[in-house]
């Protein structure tokens, strides 16, 4: 829900007026959740090309806590909660994948990014 709702803020008052980077960022090494902000506030404004654009992981992101947001609703309606049993093995190393896929397409974009 805070997800929403911070997204849903930035939709409608734009990005922050503060710089939230780090060092290595002003150095030019991004991270995988660079350019996270601006595409969550494009998704939201529904521009998906520039939200893929800024950062692609935003639409795994949305659709985990979309997922989440669904099992919370329907286990509060009908008392019934869906349980979900994936090995933790499985899950770091999609994590791992998923992170180390993103960091390099992200370190690709490194001109986009550091603009404001």
């Amino acid at each position: 829900m805070a997800a929403l709702v911070a997204a849903s803020l930035l939709a409608l008052l734009g990005l922050p007026p503060v710089d939230l980077h780090g060092p290595l960022h002003r150095m030019g090494i991004m991270d995988p959740f660079c350019g996270g902000t601006r595409a969550a506030r494009f998704l939201m404004v529904g521009d998906w090309a520039s939200a893929w654009h800024y950062n692609p992981g935003i639409f795994a992101l949305s659709a985990i806590l979309g997922l989440g947001l669904v099992r919370w609703i329907l286990g509060r309606v009908t008392g019934h909660w869906l349980h979900l049993v994936v090995g933790r093995k499985v899950v770091v190393f999609v994590a791992l994948v998923g992170l180390v896929a993103l960091e390099v397409n992200q370190q690709l974009k490194v001109d986009l990014l550091v603009q404001r």
